[in-house]
């Protein structure tokens, strides 16, 4: 049954600040309704007229369900004294209220507007405060315009404010002469967004701002791909196809974002190649500052040598040549990179070089790039490890409109550290080894550690390959598999993949499994079976641990499909799970999902005995895995508890960063361990189905690996060499910046 109501808000019960959804209590004379929907900034005390829909909440009871609505002036004495007593207008309370109705009646909200000097006859409020009154009630009418006229373009009311606190009533000029300028200068309002806004306001799509604009998104985009920069004729076509363009020449519009700054264009070889500017800085500072802690100091050999014999007596190991170096170089190297596959002794490698610093009582901190990796690293070397977001103290703020993370950490208060070894830089993207290297102080030691073949980090940047390529620093490189390694055939299979050489699939193995299928249905089959039954006693883990690894998201074996499958399987819906549909997406209670964008300032916490918290903190990264606990319809809550203990609660609105992690690609695991891992391989995308996606999966796997489907696809996969090329320039920026020093040396 429709109704339309007309009262006053009593009380706010709920408010979504993100997409507006709120539960309030409407009081239409003596009676009182609940009302549900999306309203744009309403405030207790004001007076509405709603139209909607009468439905019964099976808790909630009788609900007025918003079709729509509209926020009158009050039109009578008590309304007036509600709506300006209910706090609506800061610096007007209860009493004042009263003092300003008993004085003017009726004509009350007339006078605020058009004669708000006449407040000042009331004691109590000067001629400065009445004009700041009636300010405030316009501030009110003309944010309620922009974020209505905002809402026609489906902006929500939390990016709405924004604008508006940015632009004020500008915006209206903003929108009608330039759109895009929304995109560059409000975080959260994308190209797409805007392109949508110039397509409504009548914008030609040949504009000079739609094109520069689009230049900007389409250097965005390829960062997302993890590129730091595009070559030019890369770079034309890209946004060619984004505008629906045949501009065969952008030249004009791509040096007047030369001109503003926004963009940097070098000449490489016989081509040009175009950075977003923030993006080619980032390089070149990352650039100087490993060039600034590049430091070499003189060792006696002989010392060095009874001291690393020492470190094998009391750690009980036995180091080869390879080791030795790696220990001996990071004593007199400022930077130092050790690289190698499984089994190559890299953790015994950081335990030696742990041991040595200890030894003379310097300070060591160690870190990696995710949860898991620093857990791991405790775990393998007995010394803390933490997140290199941790380590540099995470804020969970942003440093201006380009959304840069803020650590607390930085070149005004830098890691008080003798030597600061990370591991898993294969994951590390540009931005973050940006981050770290400004908190590190000149003098001190750095040592990175990382599988030079593992993918490249999921953000932009080849931080690792680009430093060993650069040749500018001692890298050692471990290539011995040991003993208790070659045991393993996760290990030994790993190095045949990496060199090329075909995998013996048919040969007896207690930890690398292959089961042939050739039926996407049956091999959906298999990886259900493997863990619902086969694998969790085998490994001794949960079957929740067990992950399933694809190359794809896409196809009948991607991680869209995978998901729904093994969702059904592995938590299927009952009903006392509650469950909330998010796009074609379904969550629900039990789910294992992972993050996937960075998010650095939503809240997390640790919890002790009886849920009491004991710890806190911000910050959750693509990645990171946990499972939901609870889903609140009423509240539209969503609590996630993620790895190590930490709990987070999501709006509705933010479960947009999550997806089911019942399988996920091999790029987002990267930097995780699991007792098992499941990958189909039948059919996929050339460029996905290649030597470096097919490593990284198996070297996930800690006790045992399982590839279900055809021999001849893995074989393919062996020798498939191509990978995703990535436009990254660190190594020659570091190169340069090496030419400069030594010119500056010369002139000495």
């Amino acid at each position: 049954m429709m109704v339309t109501v007309t009262g006053y808000i009593e009380k706010i019960v709920f408010r979504n600040e993100d997409n507006g959804y709120t539960v309030f209590e409407l009081i239409d004379g003596k009676k009182e309704h609940i009302c549900v929907g999306l309203l744009q900034m309403i405030n207790e005390g004001e007076y509405v007229q709603v139209i909607g829909e009468v439905v019964v909440h099976p808790v909630y009871d009788e609900q007025i369900k918003i079709q729509s609505y509209e926020i009158k002036l009050p039109d009578d004495e008590e309304s007036i004294l509600r709506y300006l007593g209910s706090g609506a207008v800061k610096g007007i309370g209860v009493k004042m209220a009263d003092k300003i109705v008993r004085k003017f009646k009726e004509e009350t909200l007339k006078i605020i507007e058009d004669e708000p000097e006449r407040l000042a006859e009331i004691k109590g409020i000067s001629l400065s405060k009445a004009m700041d009154i009636s300010n405030q009630l316009e501030e009110k009418k003309d944010m309620r315009a922009v974020m209505m006229y905002l809402q026609n373009y489906g902006i929500t009311t939390a990016l709405a404010i924004k604008i508006y606190n940015h632009y004020g009533d500008k915006v209206y000029e903003i929108i009608d002469r330039n759109p895009y300028q929304l995109a560059d200068d409000i975080q959260g309002v994308g190209f797409k967004i805007a392109d949508e806004i110039a397509r409504n306001v009548g914008i030609h799509t040949d504009s000079d701002f739609r094109i520069k604009s689009g230049i900007t998104y389409a250097l965005l985009q390829a960062s997302a791909e993890g590129h730091t920069y595009l070559p030019m004729n890369q770079l034309i076509k890209r946004t060619n196809d984004l505008l629906d363009l045949r501009n065969d020449s952008l030249e004009n519009q791509i040096m007047d974002l030369v001109i503003d700054k926004r963009l940097i264009v070098k000449k490489e070889k016989s081509e040009d190649i175009v950075y977003v500017a923030n993006y080619y800085y980032t390089e070149l500072n990352v650039a100087r500052m490993l060039q600034d802690l590049n430091f070499t100091s003189e060792s006696d050999n002989e010392i060095l040598k009874i001291r690393i014999e020492s470190i094998e007596n009391g750690l009980e190991i036995q180091l080869d040549d390879q080791q030795r170096q790696a220990v001996a170089e990071s004593v007199s190297s400022g930077v130092l990179v050790i690289t190698g596959g499984p089994g190559t002794g890299k953790t015994t490698t950081i335990n030696a070089i742990i041991s040595y610093f200890e030894a003379q009582g310097d300070i060591i901190l160690l870190a990696a790039p995710t949860g898991r990796a620093a857990k791991r690293m405790t775990e393998t070397t007995g010394y803390e490890a933490q997140t290199i977001h941790r380590l540099l103290e995470l804020s969970g703020e942003v440093e201006g409109n380009n959304s840069a993370t803020k650590f607390e950490r930085n070149e005004q208060n830098p890691l008080e550290a003798d030597i600061i070894i990370i591991d898993e830089m294969s994951m590390v993207d540009i931005f973050l080894i940006h981050s770290l290297l400004k908190a590190i102080t000149v003098g001190t030691r750095l040592v990175l550690v990382g599988d030079i073949d593992q993918l490249p980090s999921v953000g932009p940047g080849n931080v690792l390959k680009d430093i060993i390529r650069s040749e500018q620093f001692n890298v050692v490189m471990l290539n011995k598999i040991f003993r208790q390694a070659v045991e393993s055939d996760i290990v030994t299979n790993a190095h045949m993949i990496n060199r090329g050489k075909q995998l013996e699939l048919s040969k007896p193995s207690k930890d690398f499994l292959f089961i042939k299928r050739d039926d996407p249905s049956r091999v959906a089959g298999v990886i259900v079976t493997l863990i619902r039954e086969k694998l969790p006693k085998y490994v001794n883990a949960n079957m929740l641990d067990i992950q399933v690894l694809t190359p794809t998201k896409k196809g009948n074996l991607g991680t869209g499909s995978l998901n729904k499958i093994l969702q059904n399987e592995l938590n299927p819906k009952t009903f006392n799970k509650v469950e909330k549909e998010y796009g074609d997406t379904v969550f629900r209670e039990g789910d294992k999902v992972m993050q996937i964008k960075n998010n650095y300032k939503i809240n997390w916490e640790k919890r002790g005995n009886y849920g009491i918290p004991i710890e806190s903190g911000v910050g959750i990264f693509n990645g990171d895995m946990g499972i939901i606990n609870k889903i609140n319809l009423a509240t539209e809550l969503m609590e996630v508890e993620f790895d190590d203990n930490r709990f987070v609660t999501y709006g509705f609105k933010e479960i947009e960063e999550l997806e089911l992690a019942y399988a996920v690609t091999v790029h987002k695991s990267q930097g995780s361990e699991y007792p098992a891992v499941i990958m189909p391989a039948l059919t996929g995308p050339v460029m996905l189905m290649n030597r470096n996606i097919l490593y990284t999966a198996v070297t996930r796997a800690k006790e045992c690996v399982c590839l279900v489907g055809l021999e001849s696809t893995i074989q393919l996969m062996v020798e498939n060499e191509g990978e995703h090329k990535r436009f990254s320039g660190l190594d020659r920026r570091l190169q340069e910046i090496n030419i400069e020093v030594s010119e500056e040396w010369s002139l000495l």
